[in-house]
């Protein structure tokens, strides 16, 4: 199959059948000069257009290169776009995760504050108001205290005693003292002890004579003289007891007893 022929080739082809069509007649009227002149100015036209021709194939060759280098840029800058995003997405799964870390961190130390402040709170002294008295008091001391006052309570006398008895002799100073002394006092009562807690609520009294308990002490130490059948010195108990609290509860108890000693 033969080439096609090219614009210039046809501008060739279709000059010389021009000059050959015509009548000899008007070919004579040529003369070689124009001849000669018609034939450059031709070459230079077809010169000139197959320049042309060079010039859009090198300059679609140049826009293709530049077309190519620009998707190749683009390319290049799709795989930079997505390998910013991929390590986007890597740091906010290491912020997260630190957020994560933080935040378990500072529950921890918040647990360990707080276990610290719990464990300081267990050596803290406590502010403790009973039977009309106030002073501070070791937690421990407290938990002591009232786990003696719940045995008695519950009607365990025995091991009450023994609970309040190592009570005073672990805090002698102790706030809790008076009040102390008046329960293991009734415990010994209860477990007919008399004379032992004749000698708890007279040391009450000797320690501690305005204390709230001390006008009930005063009445216990009586009833224990009754059950030991010391009846002239529970008289002189009770006759003190209305003498020194005479507005107490204790002090009304006293005079129905010493009515019936009479």
């Amino acid at each position: 199959m033969r080439a096609p022929f090219s614009p210039a080739r046809k501008a060739l082809a279709a000059l010389a059948l021009s000059v050959g069509l015509l009548p000899s007649g008007h070919a004579a009227l040529f003369e070689d000069g124009e001849a000669r002149r018609a034939i450059l100015e031709m070459r230079q036209r077809v010169d000139g257009m197959q320049q042309a021709q060079q010039r859009s194939a090198e300059e679609l060759r140049r826009l293709g290169e530049e077309n190519a280098q620009l998707r190749r840029s683009l390319l290049d800058l799709q795989a930079q776009i997505e390998s910013l995003r991929a390590e986007q997405a890597k740091l906010n799964g290491q912020n997260e995760q630190s957020l994560r870390d933080l935040g378990e961190l500072q529950r921890r130390q918040k647990d360990i504050a707080q276990g610290v402040d719990d464990r300081l709170r267990q050596f803290e002294p406590l502010r403790v108001n009973l039977d009309g008295q106030e002073f501070q008091a070791d937690p421990a001391e407290k938990r002591s205290f009232e786990a003696a006052l719940a045995t008695f309570r519950s009607g365990k006398f025995p091991q009450a005693t023994a609970a309040f008895s190592a009570f005073l002799q672990q805090y002698p100073r102790s706030g809790f003292l008076p009040s102390a002394r008046f329960w293991l006092g009734n415990a010994q009562y209860a477990t007919r002890e008399y004379k032992e807690a004749i000698g708890q609520f007279r040391q009450l009294l000797a320690e501690t004579p305005e204390h709230a308990r001390a006008p009930e002490a005063a009445l216990s130490i009586a009833n224990c003289q009754v059950e030991l059948k010391d009846a002239r010195a529970a008289r002189k108990t009770l006759e003190d007891l209305v003498r020194t609290y005479p507005h107490s509860e204790a002090a009304g108890a006293a005079k129905e007893r010493l009515a019936r000693l009479k």
